[in-house]
């Protein structure tokens, strides 16, 4: 985990100063949370709160600079919340699963009049960290399973300008994949359930390097 956000703080400090260098590429920082659920796990309710942080680099790919593909290293966690069910006299919380991942999100936006952006993308992403609590009892879950390593997403994006270089962003991501087969029982029947990522990320993006919002009005009416 020190790695990854090692390499977080290099990432956003090449970001930074990258302006330097070049116009033509901005370096960007994104902060926020994750509302999420795991499809198939028997708790529904985007209940499960977690943070969502990481470096971009944003480069336009027409002379415009409508078009542009953003590439990014983020920390993200992820995973599914009950506090309790309706009848339930055991520990709380009733379940609880922490899914921590570094992922690299890659995607296409369109820019339009330079005020709201929406794109689509995918993402991979490497668990380097999971927990789980099951009627307030932790269970045996490691990095060796049942969760897989691996967590390939599909992204879509939109971003609204707030004031000059800092923007809101909204992004839904789901697996392409399952994470996890988990089989479930009780007195009555047993079944298997495919458990999948389910996310919704509300966070804020700065653009270090962009030209500023009024500067670019003031060129077009000249």
């Amino acid at each position: 985990m020190k790695k990854i956000f090692t390499f977080l703080l290099l990432l956003t400090t090449l970001c930074i100063s990258h302006h330097v260098y070049s116009q033509r590429i901005y370096g960007a920082l994104s902060a926020g949370m994750n509302l999420t659920q795991v499809d198939g796990d028997e708790i529904y309710g985007y209940n499960h709160v977690g943070l969502n942080i990481g470096p971009s680099v944003i480069i336009p790919f027409t002379r415009d600079r409508k078009w542009t593909v953003t590439l990014e290293l983020q920390y993200s966690r992820l995973g599914s919340y009950q506090k309790y069910p309706d009848v339930d006299t055991l520990p709380r919380p009733y379940y609880r699963l922490n899914l921590d991942y570094a992922t690299i999100p890659v995607l296409v936006h369109f820019v339009d009049k330079k005020v709201v952006a929406a794109g689509v993308g995918f993402s991979y992403g490497q668990l380097v960290d999971v927990k789980e609590w099951e009627h307030g009892v932790r269970t045996q879950t490691t990095l060796q399973g049942p969760y897989k390593k691996n967590d390939i997403d599909i992204l879509a994006d939109v971003k609204i300008r707030l004031w000059q270089r800092l923007w809101f962003n909204f992004r839904y991501a789901y697996s392409v994949a399952r994470i996890r087969n988990r089989h479930y029982s009780n007195t009555y029947q047993t079944w298997d359930r495919k458990q999948y990522n389910n996310v919704l990320t509300f966070r804020f993006t700065y653009v270090f390097n962009e030209p500023i919002f009024a500067k670019i009005t003031e060129k077009k009416g000249k």
